[in-house]
């Protein structure tokens, strides 16, 4: 048995022994282990367990997910002994843990590196609740979360800011100060939520080992990430919803096909070890449990009968990189029909989710930039960035002419990460005609931290003249997207950070546009 094959049959061993144990007239689910091997209910640590703070998760109108790790060394393994560990943990009403409402008992297993995903049930929906966990004689800091409305509730407000690409690197975690002080219902992580390169001593800091390949190494880089305060902060305060894009196992892979010069069994492993910690370090449910090198991901969530949410995988089914990569003219393999972002399975889902939404706003939560743009200033040439939606036409035709021809999809908005700086986009049927319809509009985030390389705004800007439907771009700043959604409007306020270089530097709104309900293409607020 592979050691993938064995984690998903503890865990859905240990997912089919449930313990109800109910408060207040409320059950809840407690995973317990019904291996024979000892449990550990009282450990002692060699310092405080939960460092890595708490996170929470994937919500739905009667619950969400509550996570945490037991790492007292984190940077080295995370200090456990190769024991099971009783966890205990419980949700409250309030914010000082006196209205428990449900509580129960999880099993953290050396297999996922003594990481625990509750999934709590029975809750009632769009309210906050508040949780927190306990190993030993010690416990967590208290995080706050909250369920999502009932399906189909008139709702008359939603607020979100979505982020991506978080180099430890190339600065500090400023924006996240900011995102902590802001009022939201949750978060968007788009992808890059850590980098795999080594150490590079010309930043700000620098990573904890050479490129990592292993399970362990990825485990390492996950933890440093999660010791960041203001990250920290932010997971304790929302829940979040997150995809991943190509850093979080290796630069621009697509499917099994790696960057570097690895075969096709080492890849396949370095893969199955990046999934693996991924989910160890993310507020995901059991059916995201990696199975080797393969994890769903793409999935569907619902707040009320005001947004649903599509949320994309892009680098897990993909064909590779058509013109070998980068930027430049397209080629014909940037035509073809076979080529794919998402894959035939995935993009079979999304049409059919976006056919029977009843949604108000219809969301797509995805990674590289959807958009055409054209690089080249000139007037009699082309240059596309072909690893984006530009090196996939016919997938993203395919996409736009659905959204076209069925009218009931309303109001489709693209969110979108991975380029390190912010833009806003008209989705036209026809880019290269400006008259031709407009079917939905892409807001693009700017990173938390990783770099958008000055020398390359001059160009970008001077080419906006050729690229009309492009109605925004900045590539000076860092920060993140709140987007705030109600019946009658979207309204999205790109907020930015005066500095990476200081942890406390303030944000201010650089931009802000709406879109009005039934009325794709964006407009200056």
């Amino acid at each position: 048995m592979t050691r993938w094959d064995f984690n998903r049959l503890l865990l859905t061993q240990m997912q089919r022994r449930r313990l109800l144990i109910g408060v207040s007239g409320l059950t809840s689910l407690a995973i317990a282990s019904q291996f024979s091997r000892r449990v550990v209910a009282q450990p002692r640590f060699s310092d405080y367990p939960f460092k890595l703070g708490v996170a929470s998760g994937e919500p739905l109108p009667d619950g969400f997910v509550i996570w945490t790790r037991l790492a007292p060394q984190p940077l080295n393994g995370g200090g456990m002994p190769n024991q099971d560990v009783e966890v205990r943990w419980q949700v409250a009403r309030d914010p000082k843990m006196q209205q428990v409402i449900q509580k129960g008992t999880v099993i953290a297993t050396p297999e996922l590196a003594h990481s625990v995903h509750v999934e709590v049930q029975g809750l009632e929906p769009n309210r906050w609740y508040w949780y927190q966990f306990k190993a030993g004689n010690d416990t967590s800091r208290i995080g706050r979360t909250r369920t999502a409305p009932a399906r189909g509730e008139r709702l008359q407000q939603l607020t979100f800011a979505f982020a991506s690409c978080q180099d430890w690197q190339n600065g500090f975690y400023s924006a996240y100060r900011n995102m902590a002080q802001e009022e939201l219902d949750f978060v968007v992580h788009l992808g890059d939520y850590i980098y795999e390169y080594g150490p590079d001593f010309s930043k700000p800091r620098q990573h904890n080992s050479p490129e990592i390949v292993s399970l362990a190494d990825y485990r390492n880089r996950h933890a440093l990430y999660k010791t960041g305060f203001h990250l920290q902060a932010v997971h304790a305060k929302f829940p979040w919803i997150v995809t991943w894009d190509d850093h979080e196992v290796d630069n621009n892979y697509a499917n099994l096909i790696p960057e570097d010069n690895q075969t096709r069994e080492e890849f396949i492993k370095r893969r199955a070890n990046a999934y693996q910690a991924y989910y160890e370090h993310m507020p995901l449910r059991l059916s995201s449990l990696p199975k080797g090198p393969n994890l769903q991901l793409y999935r569907r969530l619902t707040f009320g009968d005001l947004a649903e949410f599509f949320v994309l995988d892009t680098r897990q089914y993909r064909t590779n990189q058509p013109c070998d990569d980068g930027l430049k003219p397209r080629c014909a393999e940037a035509l073809a029909e076979e080529a794919t972002m998402t894959g035939k399975e995935q993009e079979r889902w999304l049409f059919r989710g976006l056919e029977r939404s009843q949604a108000r706003w219809n969301v797509i939560a995805q990674q590289t930039m959807m958009a055409q743009f054209d690089f080249d200033a000139r007037s009699d040439s082309e240059t596309f960035n072909v690893d984006q939606w530009d090196g996939y036409v016919a997938a993203r035709n395919r996409l736009f002419n659905f959204i076209q021809q069925r009218k009931e999809v309303a109001n489709p908005v693209v969110i979108t990460g991975d380029i390190h700086s912010s833009w806003v986009h008209d989705l036209k049927t026809d880019f290269k005609n400006p008259a031709s319809p407009t079917i939905g509009t892409e807001f693009v985030g700017t990173s938390i931290t990783s770099d958008f390389p000055a020398q390359f705004i001059a160009p970008v800007t001077a080419a906006l003249a050729n690229n009309p439907h492009t109605k925004f771009f900045d590539g000076a700043f860092r920060g993140y997207v709140r987007c705030q959604l109600t019946p009658k409007q979207w309204r999205s306020d790109y907020r930015v950070v005066s500095t990476i270089l200081d942890p406390q530097a303030p944000a201010s709104t650089l931009a802000s546009f709406i879109v009005e309900n039934g009325q794709p293409g964006a407009q200056r607020a």
